[in-house]
């Protein structure tokens, strides 16, 4: 099992590249769990015709208690992806770090990896904050490799160095590692250039690159996926390439 936390700030396209990598690897036959970790709790939306699973943190509060079943919190989606979203506090009040500790303690207790045994799972995670249970993805027993998602905009590439730092630091815990930079690219100057000085101040390597395509937004207006919309597009081809270059890279980890 590959475990693959994306991390990236608020409104970087984390949610649209890891749900195109979930379908992706759907594609290519693996048995996939997306896992949004995001108080928005939008992050499987389109890969489940713009609609979302009930938010783990809604409810509990709801029900006033726990789910019992994995099936309470959970829909299947594009290429038999099962969509989880932790879901956050109600606005104002609570901090929606710790519904990310409830939320895996309460996947640990449900059993969800032993029941449902996947391919790929995918966290996707807010990384403005990497702090509490932001970070809970990247320690030991949940993600084997972070990818950081950036552009060449600066407040994202200072994002990305804040993550990246905290992957280090948890390094020597036997935590995940760093897997690679992503580029989702915003043609500003100097862009690649950038995100390459990223990389090598933390001595990893840019997996990826993502050209801004109209053919996303329009996929996301249909509730879809590109890769289920426009899956014969260029853009397609660049997420099934980033796709291999993970899979690559777990490859020689050992990971998978």
């Amino acid at each position: 099992m590959l475990k693959i936390a994306v991390y990236g700030k608020g409104g970087i396209g984390k949610s649209t590249v890891t749900s195109n990598l979930a379908a992706a690897f759907a594609s290519m036959g693996k048995k996939v769990i997306q896992i949004g970790c995001d108080p928005k709790a939008d992050s499987t939306i389109n890969l489940l015709g713009g609609t979302t699973p009930i938010p783990v943190m809604n409810y509990m509060r709801e029900y006033d208690e726990d789910p019992e079943t994995i099936e309470d919190i959970s829909k299947v989606g594009y290429g038999g992806v099962l969509c989880i979203e932790t879901g956050g506090p109600t606005p104002g009040l609570g901090c929606a770090g710790r519904g990310i500790i409830a939320t895996f303690s309460l996947l640990e207790d449900l059993e969800l990896f032993e029941t449902h045994q996947p391919d790929v799972v995918l966290y996707d995670v807010l990384g403005d904050v990497v702090c509490g249970g932001f970070s809970m993805p990247m320690r030991k027993g949940y993600a084997d490799q972070v990818f950081i998602i950036t552009s060449g905009e600066n407040m994202a590439i200072h994002a990305g160095a804040n993550i990246a730092m905290a992957v280090q630091n948890f390094k020597n815990r036997g935590y995940a590692s760093l897997g690679g930079i992503i580029l989702n690219r915003r043609n500003v100057k100097r862009e690649e250039a950038k995100v390459q000085e990223l990389a090598d101040d933390f001595e990893t390597t840019v997996v990826g690159k993502l050209n801004r395509s109209e053919l996303v937004t329009d996929a996301e207006e249909q509730g879809k996926t590109l890769m289920e919309c426009y899956p014969d597009s260029e853009m397609a081809e660049e997420y099934r390439t980033l796709t291999e270059n993970i899979l690559k890279i777990c490859r020689e980890d050992g990971l998978c």
